[in-house]
């Protein structure tokens, strides 16, 4: 397996525990459990989220932003693209 297939199926692992996480969350709303155990199964998927968010942010910033076709960009325009990428994806 290569290391972008080991990645891949790193991320789908984490999409997996996320819907189970989800799944757990209809499960309380449904039983009627109390909203202090809701909100910290809430808690734990936004979690989730931001983790799998910044690892992806993570990969593209080095397959893409730095790749080798990039290597005649300039620092300043680097650091726009990746100012204009947290922007975009970290609101």
């Amino acid at each position: 397996m290569t290391p972008v297939e080991k990645e891949k199926q790193k991320l789908i692992a984490r999409i997996k525990r996320i819907r189970g996480q989800v799944d757990s969350i209809e499960r309380s709303l449904t039983t009627g459990d109390d909203c202090a155990d809701v909100l910290m199964l809430l808690a734990n998927v936004r979690g989730g989220i931001n983790s799998l968010m910044a690892e992806v942010l993570e990969d593209h910033i080095r397959l893409h932003l730095l790749s080798s076709d990039k290597t005649g960009i300039q620092p300043y325009e680097l650091a726009e693209d990746l100012i204009d990428l947290v922007r975009a994806y970290l609101k």
